[in-house]
């Protein structure tokens, strides 16, 4: 990074710490609103395995990532990486993707806060204000997703320490509400509702693969803050790939858990068939409130990590001159990117004025743009293996450049799921137009990066042609 950046972070996140980050941004409120879907499609065992095999792609690509982050241990992660294996054209685009996608998540949360809240106060709505895309938009609504934008940003502003204890609080809690879970199973449920097994055939099982990448997302803002982590570098890359297998265990769980509570075809009628699932298991509908809790707790870990990933990326962009200096400028006191988390802050406040439906097609563009992501970074660590193979790598990757294809053949065989005709095409025009929105945005910033080839210089070559 620029002169001041390497000594600007606070080194204080820790081993628990980097885990609670990571493993709270892939757990959000899909598993509680999705799962009886899944286990209707592909049954028990079935939805099961989907996730045990998504989260191998997601592992090999997260491979990639342990080792680039482990060389390359700086703020703004990817950016970083395929600024030095590809330049600096490529460089941008890859960060200008995930901008978005990161930033659609953190958007998409505090949306999301306020529509989980209806299950639990379902007479919360009050003061109609508009619709947007067949949405009703009520004033009470949106106050709390706009109060919880506030409260979110604030606790990211004044220090990455206070972000990462209350990630921490909230993480001990989703996985008390997962314990709680299991041992219901053991206690109230029956082998007999896991019928079928399997389900659907391939079929069925593609249909729950598919979303498996999409729940998995979250693991890659570990290299975000790289610079704020107070461990080994080899132990960094160690810890995402620690993260990972975290998540695909909660999400194997989950489907085992829940589809002993409830014959399946009761799950899949079900709303909210997690919940569900655990009042049955306990006999109580206050368990099942409980877990609407574990899945709020879920809305904000994924938001707060995500809110530290894009605004540490943003800050990265500003300082390789990509974006406007203001938004590389870290507080004086706080030693946090300030400027980018008021930014990204601020339009996580304003997402609730556009309703829900506006914001999954905003997170579904996202998407694809985060494996855009994913693509690059693989293509990238094949680049650096075979052009700098002595480069410093304190955790490498078995299997060498072969991982790194793989693990690009993968990510793009995701991609293409996107597409028209796909299992997860983006809706025509909404979404399509959403990202050329974006792309063309980028566009204005893109021609005006210098071209600077790849290299471990990359980035003062970068700064020098814009005069910095």
């Amino acid at each position: 990074m620029s002169e001041g950046s390497d000594n600007g972070f606070v080194r204080t996140l820790g081993r628990w710490d980097v885990l609670a980050v990571a493993f709270g941004a892939m757990i959000g409120f899909g598993w509680i609103v999705l799962t009886g879907g899944f286990l209707e499609s592909a049954g028990t065992l079935g939805a099961a395995l989907a996730f045990l095999i998504g989260g191998v792609v997601v592992a090999l690509v997260g491979l990639t990532y342990a080792e680039l982050v482990s060389a390359m241990p700086h703020a703004g992660g990817e950016h970083n990486y395929v600024l030095r294996a590809m330049g600096s054209r490529w460089a941008f685009v890859t960060s200008w993707a995930l901008v978005l996608g990161y930033g659609s998540v953190v958007a998409f949360e505090a949306v999301a806060l306020p529509q989980t809240l209806l299950y639990l106060f379902p007479d919360m709505l009050a003061g109609r204000l508009w619709t947007v895309a067949g949405y009703e938009v009520y004033a009470s609504w949106v106050a709390v997703g706009v109060v919880s934008a506030v409260v979110i940003t604030w606790l990211n502003y004044v220090g990455v320490r206070p972000a990462a204890v209350f990630q921490s609080v909230a993480v001990l809690f989703l996985l008390a509400v997962g314990l709680a879970l299991v041992v219901g199973s053991f206690v109230g449920g029956d082998t007999d509702n896991m019928q079928p097994l399997f389900t659907g055939g391939a079929a069925g099982l593609i249909s729950v693969l598919v979303a498996t990448p999409f729940l998995f997302v979250g693991f890659d803002v570990i290299p975000q803050s790289a610079e704020e982590i107070k461990l080994p570098y080899r132990k960094i890359g160690q810890l995402l790939l620690v993260s990972v297998a975290m998540a695909v265990g909660w999400y194997v769980l989950i489907m085992i858990t829940v589809g002993s509570s409830l014959p399946a075809a009761d799950l899949a009628a079900s709303e909210l068939a997690a919940a569900d699932g655990m009042a049955a298991l306990w006999g109580s509908d206050l368990m099942g409130t409980v877990l609407v809790l574990g899945g709020i707790a879920g809305i904000l870990t994924s938001w707060n990590g995500f809110l530290i990933g894009a605004s540490r990326l943003v800050y990265a962009l500003a300082q390789s001159g990509m974006l406007p200096a203001w938004f590389g400028r870290l507080h004086p006191r706080y030693r946090t990117p300030g400027n980018a988390l008021l930014f990204i802050g601020g339009l996580s406040a304003l997402a609730p004025f556009f309703g829900r439906q506006t914001l999954v097609w905003m997170v579904d563009a996202g998407g694809l743009s985060i494996i855009v992501a994913y693509v690059m970074v693989a293509v990238s660590f094949v680049l650096l293996r075979r052009r700098e193979p002595d480069m410093a790598r304190p955790f490498r990757a078995p299997g060498g450049p072969a991982t790194g294809v793989v693990a690009a053949v993968l990510a793009l065989g995701l991609g293409v799921l996107f597409l028209p005709g796909m299992p997860a095409a983006l809706v025509w025009p909404y979404e399509w137009v959403l990202l050329a929105v974006w792309w063309a945005l980028g566009l204005a910033f893109l021609l005006r990066v210098p071209s600077v080839g790849p290299g471990p210089d990359a980035e003062e070559c970068v700064l020098a042609a814009k005069g910095r």
